[in-house]
Protein backbone atom coordinates (compact mmCIF):
# COMPACT_ATOMS: atom_id res chain seq x y z
CA UNK A 1 0.00 0.00 0.00
CA UNK A 2 1.69 2.92 -1.30
CA UNK A 3 2.19 6.28 1.56
CA UNK A 4 -0.08 9.87 1.59
CA UNK A 5 2.56 12.31 1.88
CA UNK A 6 1.87 15.77 3.55
CA UNK A 7 4.29 18.44 4.31
CA UNK A 8 4.01 21.14 6.73
CA UNK A 9 6.35 23.75 7.39
CA UNK A 10 7.81 24.69 11.56
CA UNK A 11 5.61 25.83 13.57
CA UNK A 12 2.38 23.60 12.85
CA UNK A 13 1.81 20.89 14.46
CA UNK A 14 0.08 18.20 12.42
CA UNK A 15 -0.73 14.94 15.31
CA UNK A 16 -4.00 15.51 15.35
CA UNK A 17 -4.38 15.05 12.06
CA UNK A 18 -2.50 11.77 12.19
CA UNK A 19 -4.76 10.90 14.80
CA UNK A 20 -7.94 11.25 12.59
CA UNK A 21 -6.50 9.98 9.10
CA UNK A 22 -6.01 7.11 11.09
CA UNK A 23 -9.53 7.07 11.94
CA UNK A 24 -10.69 6.96 8.02
CA UNK A 25 -7.92 5.07 6.46
CA UNK A 26 -5.99 2.10 6.67
CA UNK A 27 -3.24 3.89 4.09
CA UNK A 28 -0.24 5.39 5.85
CA UNK A 29 0.07 8.60 6.17
CA UNK A 30 3.88 10.29 6.17
CA UNK A 31 4.65 13.90 7.65
CA UNK A 32 7.47 15.95 6.07
CA UNK A 33 8.83 18.72 7.80
CA UNK A 34 9.69 21.58 4.90
CA UNK A 35 11.59 24.75 5.53
CA UNK A 36 8.88 27.50 4.03
CA UNK A 37 11.53 28.44 0.76
CA UNK A 38 10.65 24.22 -0.24
CA UNK A 39 7.44 24.36 -0.62
CA UNK A 40 6.75 24.98 -3.42
CA UNK A 41 9.16 22.69 -5.28
CA UNK A 42 8.36 19.42 -2.58
CA UNK A 43 4.96 20.32 -4.35
CA UNK A 44 6.30 20.49 -7.89
CA UNK A 45 8.62 17.87 -7.63
CA UNK A 46 5.98 14.89 -6.06
CA UNK A 47 7.94 15.07 -2.97
CA UNK A 48 4.57 15.43 -1.15
CA UNK A 49 1.14 14.88 -2.33
CA UNK A 50 -0.32 18.21 0.24
CA UNK A 51 0.94 20.89 2.05
CA UNK A 52 0.59 22.55 5.23
CA UNK A 53 2.04 25.79 4.37
CA UNK A 54 2.66 29.57 5.81
CA UNK A 55 0.95 32.15 3.45
CA UNK A 56 0.92 33.55 1.22
CA UNK A 57 2.47 30.73 -1.31
CA UNK A 58 2.88 30.81 -4.93
CA UNK A 59 -0.44 29.59 -5.75
CA UNK A 60 0.03 29.13 -9.56
CA UNK A 61 -1.65 26.19 -10.37
CA UNK A 62 -2.15 25.04 -7.67
CA UNK A 63 -5.22 24.28 -4.79
CA UNK A 64 -5.46 26.18 -1.92
CA UNK A 65 -7.81 26.38 1.55
CA UNK A 66 -6.94 28.94 4.19
CA UNK A 67 -7.22 27.11 7.73
CA UNK A 68 -6.49 29.49 10.60
CA UNK A 69 -4.71 32.46 11.73
CA UNK A 70 -1.37 32.57 13.77
CA UNK A 71 -1.07 35.18 16.46
CA UNK A 72 1.87 37.86 15.70
CA UNK A 73 4.15 38.62 18.26
CA UNK A 74 7.55 40.16 18.62
CA UNK A 75 10.74 38.66 20.46
CA UNK A 76 12.71 40.30 22.87
CA UNK A 77 15.71 39.81 25.49
CA UNK A 78 14.96 40.13 28.98
CA UNK A 79 16.15 42.88 29.66
CA UNK A 80 14.39 45.19 26.56
CA UNK A 81 13.04 47.88 27.47
CA UNK A 82 9.89 47.09 25.94
CA UNK A 83 9.49 43.54 27.92
CA UNK A 84 8.04 46.73 30.42
CA UNK A 85 5.26 46.53 28.34
CA UNK A 86 2.32 43.53 28.39
CA UNK A 87 1.96 44.40 24.38
CA UNK A 88 3.36 46.25 21.67
CA UNK A 89 2.05 48.29 18.47
CA UNK A 90 4.23 49.58 15.19
CA UNK A 91 4.92 52.77 17.19
CA UNK A 92 6.48 50.73 19.85
CA UNK A 93 8.45 48.77 17.47
CA UNK A 94 9.36 51.72 15.08
CA UNK A 95 12.72 52.43 16.31
CA UNK A 96 13.85 48.69 16.98
CA UNK A 97 16.34 46.76 14.56
CA UNK A 98 14.60 44.01 12.82
CA UNK A 99 16.06 40.78 12.94
CA UNK A 100 15.78 39.07 9.59
CA UNK A 101 16.39 35.42 8.29
CA UNK A 102 15.24 31.74 9.60
CA UNK A 103 12.98 32.42 13.18
CA UNK A 104 15.26 30.70 15.01
CA UNK A 105 18.40 32.55 13.93
CA UNK A 106 16.42 35.86 14.69
CA UNK A 107 15.11 34.69 17.87
CA UNK A 108 18.93 33.58 19.11
CA UNK A 109 19.86 37.46 18.03
CA UNK A 110 17.20 39.09 19.65
CA UNK A 111 17.80 37.14 22.58
CA UNK A 112 21.34 38.42 22.88
CA UNK A 113 20.12 41.90 22.71
CA UNK A 114 20.42 42.90 19.41
CA UNK A 115 16.38 44.10 17.72
CA UNK A 116 13.48 42.03 17.45
CA UNK A 117 12.44 39.22 15.87
CA UNK A 118 8.64 39.21 14.48
CA UNK A 119 7.41 35.86 13.83
CA UNK A 120 4.51 33.94 14.25
CA UNK A 121 3.46 33.19 18.06
CA UNK A 122 3.78 29.01 16.68
CA UNK A 123 7.43 29.79 16.10
CA UNK A 124 8.31 31.70 19.05
CA UNK A 125 6.83 29.00 21.22
CA UNK A 126 9.19 25.98 18.92
CA UNK A 127 12.63 28.13 19.57
CA UNK A 128 11.33 28.96 23.15
CA UNK A 129 14.34 30.16 25.06
CA UNK A 130 14.79 31.18 28.56
CA UNK A 131 16.50 34.35 27.63
CA UNK A 132 13.83 35.94 25.64
CA UNK A 133 10.33 36.88 25.99
CA UNK A 134 7.41 37.13 23.99
CA UNK A 135 5.22 40.26 23.51
CA UNK A 136 1.85 40.57 21.27
CA UNK A 137 1.78 42.80 18.62
CA UNK A 138 -1.57 44.18 18.78
CA UNK A 139 -2.16 45.80 15.88
CA UNK A 140 0.28 43.25 13.13
CA UNK A 141 -1.69 41.52 10.75
CA UNK A 142 -2.05 37.66 11.53
CA UNK A 143 -0.22 34.98 9.02
CA UNK A 144 -2.49 32.20 8.37
CA UNK A 145 -1.55 28.28 8.00
CA UNK A 146 -3.61 27.04 4.69
CA UNK A 147 -3.72 23.30 2.67
CA UNK A 148 -2.03 23.44 -0.70
CA UNK A 149 -1.82 20.60 -3.35
CA UNK A 150 -1.38 20.80 -6.97
CA UNK A 151 -3.85 21.23 -9.32
CA UNK A 152 -4.91 17.54 -11.54
CA UNK A 153 -4.05 15.80 -8.25
CA UNK A 154 -5.81 12.35 -8.60
CA UNK A 155 -5.42 10.31 -5.49
CA UNK A 156 -8.49 9.54 -2.85
CA UNK A 157 -6.04 10.78 -0.30
CA UNK A 158 -6.50 14.49 -0.95
CA UNK A 159 -10.67 13.96 -0.31
CA UNK A 160 -9.43 12.41 2.90
CA UNK A 161 -6.90 14.65 4.03
CA UNK A 162 -9.25 17.48 3.04
CA UNK A 163 -12.24 16.22 5.28
CA UNK A 164 -9.80 15.80 8.57
CA UNK A 165 -8.28 19.51 8.14
CA UNK A 166 -11.68 20.69 7.87
CA UNK A 167 -13.08 18.30 11.11
CA UNK A 168 -15.41 16.39 8.82
CA UNK A 169 -16.38 13.63 10.94
CA UNK A 170 -14.98 9.94 9.74
CA UNK A 171 -17.71 8.50 7.20
CA UNK A 172 -19.18 11.76 6.03
CA UNK A 173 -19.77 12.06 2.55
CA UNK A 174 -19.79 15.77 2.43
CA UNK A 175 -18.15 17.35 -0.28
CA UNK A 176 -15.22 16.70 -2.69
CA UNK A 177 -12.20 18.87 -3.78
CA UNK A 178 -14.53 21.31 -5.54
CA UNK A 179 -16.15 21.76 -2.80
CA UNK A 180 -13.26 22.08 -0.41
CA UNK A 181 -11.83 24.82 -2.67
CA UNK A 182 -15.14 26.72 -3.28
CA UNK A 183 -15.41 27.62 0.57
CA UNK A 184 -13.73 28.45 3.43
CA UNK A 185 -14.10 27.58 7.14
CA UNK A 186 -13.71 30.56 9.53
CA UNK A 187 -10.49 31.47 10.51
CA UNK A 188 -9.95 31.05 14.40
CA UNK A 189 -9.44 34.71 15.85
CA UNK A 190 -6.70 35.12 18.26
CA UNK A 191 -7.76 37.36 20.95
CA UNK A 192 -5.81 40.33 21.58
CA UNK A 193 -4.92 41.26 24.78
CA UNK A 194 -6.29 44.71 25.81
CA UNK A 195 -4.51 47.82 25.33
CA UNK A 196 -2.58 49.17 28.38
CA UNK A 197 -2.74 52.61 30.33
CA UNK A 198 -0.98 55.48 28.22
CA UNK A 199 0.96 55.84 31.52
CA UNK A 200 2.98 52.68 31.38
CA UNK A 201 4.14 53.18 27.83
CA UNK A 202 5.56 56.15 28.14
CA UNK A 203 7.55 55.12 31.06
CA UNK A 204 8.50 52.38 28.62
CA UNK A 205 9.67 54.64 26.59
CA UNK A 206 11.51 57.05 28.63
CA UNK A 207 13.57 54.26 30.42
CA UNK A 208 16.89 54.04 29.35
CA UNK A 209 17.15 50.37 27.29
CA UNK A 210 18.91 48.95 25.12
CA UNK A 211 17.65 50.47 21.76
CA UNK A 212 19.60 49.83 18.30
Amino acid sequence: MDTFRVGFVPGVEPDRFVRRWRERERRPLELVLLEEHAVRDALDDDQVHMVLARLPVDADGLHLIPLWEELPVAVLGTDHVLTLLDDLGEDDLADEIRNDGPAAQAIETAAAGTGVALVPMSLARLHHRKDAVIRVRRDAAPTRIGLAWRQGLDDPGAETFIGVVRGRRAGSTRGDQERARSTSPSPDKPRRPAKQPDRKRSAARSRPGRRR
